[in-house]
């Protein structure tokens, strides 16, 4: 008997996030104005995307997702929803899956949707796109119909739903990837609410309305093209530059508010916030490949020199959850059990960490405070981006480990450079962060055969395909809880914290975000200022 996914297509209010934290907060005062229609909507970003093609890259953000439309979606507290397809149902092998389409849908040049083109997207992200692997084994994808795709597997694959729910897999345009070819990123198209109309490097990227658009998702409200005429994504880094053009007006939402803006504008009139906790974690990637790090005593020394608690009151302002544990609360599978038993092996103690440093063969014979070992000293290199509150993370992390004896020396670089000597194993720590709606985020982080993988040992490489094999929830569960404590007791990275998202809008209404932080964007208009 199949197991059968029937999604059915309901009419959903605005619901309160359940299985992660969330806050809007009210103004205090309103100004008098009035919803309307057309216009433009200003979005600032931190970070510009590094293509539109999201068969192209390992990051996708508000800036390049509503260009394209999900497979299958998530509602307001996190269940799936229909998105391009209506149904779908599992064999009871686990490997293959048969979806059926939503009729009368239209990419951007005016081709229909059907299973063929969706095939031929699925085929092109598996062999082009950086994070294949979230397509698991396939064994073929079959368009048996013109709206029924059958996708087959060499073995049960659990985690497919959350590729599926990603804009990963979302289907690209057919007639753009034919004339743009390789140039596709530059001139993207898919099935979603916004048209591209074009994008100025290093300033903003600028979309239209989808004025055929008719298939919005469930959790949105207006399941047409957008209330507004455009949306403008505008890419500002400096903290008190995106304050400036958002206080003055010239933006309607802020994304990543700074920590440190945050009680300014929880007193600004006509202002208000929505917090989100985050759906994974800020953590230092360690470059277990090297010698060094290869002893554990090492590598649980830095995890007991560092004070999260610091970091997240001086530089998030609070606006984080300290973590000792692999996984976000937000993250299906996650522990309060072992987070609990992280959290005692990990709070900070100085004295520990020394003592292990010790244990490992570094001794302070200069005299300067930095542990040497066989005539080498312990210093390591820390790479991350310029985002200003990541520099400030840096710094907290290079004063609390020097206490312990190591060097820590700072290097700023984009993400492409870092993403490189990430690929090449030419680093030591990397300040970086994660996102992901599955707790097979821990193989995409540690799976043997993921060419940046943090980690490895026979057992967790086990437990690690199990937990991706295993089609039973709860048992899959359990899986993942033996996968968290092995992570806690082998310390091969540094968890720190779980980040408070946090949006700024004003001038503005119908604003939602969904838990994995895509804003619906079908919804918003724009104040007509009386």
């Amino acid at each position: 008997m199949l197991e059968n996914h029937k999604i059915w297509i309901i009419f959903l209010f605005l619901l309160v996030l359940t299985g992660c934290s969330t806050e809007d907060t009210t103004p205090k005062s309103q100004d008098a104005s009035k919803a309307t229609n057309g216009g433009e909507l200003v979005i600032s970003s931190v970070r510009e995307p590094d293509t539109l093609d999201v068969q192209k890259t390992t990051w996708v953000d508000n800036a390049n997702v509503h260009l394209f439309d999900y497979l299958i979606g998530r509602d307001m507290d996190g269940s799936i929803i229909p998105g391009l397809v209506k149904d779908y149902t599992i064999a009871d092998d686990g490997k293959s899956w048969t979806f059926h389409l939503r009729e009368n849908v239209k990419f951007h040049s005016g081709e229909e949707l059907t299973a063929e083109s969706v095939k031929a997207s699925m085929e092109r992200f598996i062999k082009q796109s950086p994070v294949n692997f979230l397509a698991g084994p396939i064994t073929g994808v079959e368009a048996s119909d013109k709206s029924t795709l059958i996708v087959n597997f060499s073995e049960p694959y659990a985690p497919f739903i959350a590729g599926l729910t990603s804009i990963y897999l979302s289907p690209l345009d057919p007639a753009a990837l034919k004339s743009e070819g390789d140039k596709f990123g530059n001139k993207p198209s898919g099935t979603g609410p916004l048209l591209f109309e074009k994008w100025i490097r290093g300033d903003s990227i600028t979309f239209v309305k989808n004025e055929q658009y008719n298939w919005g998702p469930s959790d949105a409200e207006n399941k047409g093209g957008t209330n507004v005429d455009k949306v403008v994504f505008r890419f500002i880094k400096d903290e008190n530059t995106r304050m400036l053009e958002f206080n003055q007006g010239n933006i309607q939402i802020m994304l990543d508010v700074p920590p440190s803006s945050v009680k300014t504008l929880e007193n600004t009139s006509g202002v208000q916030l929505h917090k989100l906790l985050d759906n994974g974690l800020t953590y230092l990637a360690i470059n277990n490949d090297k010698p060094l790090f290869q002893d554990p005593k090492v590598r649980k020394a830095i995890n007991l020199a560092i004070d999260r608690n610091q970091i997240v009151q001086y530089a998030m302002e609070g606006y984080a959850k300290p973590m000792y544990g692999p996984l976000s609360p937000t993250i299906p599978g996650y522990s309060e059990k072992v987070e609990k038993m992280a959290e005692q092996m990990y709070t900070r103690n100085v004295e520990q960490a020394k003592q292990l440093l010790h244990d490992a063969g570094w001794s302070n014979v200069n005299g300067n405070g930095v542990l040497v070992k066989e005539g080498k000293q312990l210093s390591i290199e820390l790479l991350l981006t310029e985002e200003p509150v990541m520099q400030r993370i840096a710094q907290i992390l290079q004063n609390q480990l020097k206490e312990v004896g190591i060097d820590l020396r700072i290097t700023v670089q984009d993400d492409s450079t870092i993403r490189t000597n990430e690929s090449k194993k030419m680093h030591d720590l990397i300040l970086w962060q994660y996102g992901w709606s599955d707790p097979d985020i821990l193989y995409i982080l540690f799976g043997k055969d993921i060419p940046t993988r943090l980690f490895s040992t026979p057992e967790l490489e086990e437990l690690l395909i199990k937990g991706r094999q295993t089609m039973d929830e709860k048992a899959r569960m359990a899986v993942y809880e033996r996968v968290q404590e092995l992570l806690v007791t082998e310390s091969p990275w540094v968890p720190l914290f779980a980040r408070e998202r946090i949006t700024a809008y004003r001038d503005i209404e119908g604003f939602k975000v969904n838990p994995y932080k895509k804003i619906v964007i079908q919804d918003i208009k724009l104040k007509k200022q009386q």
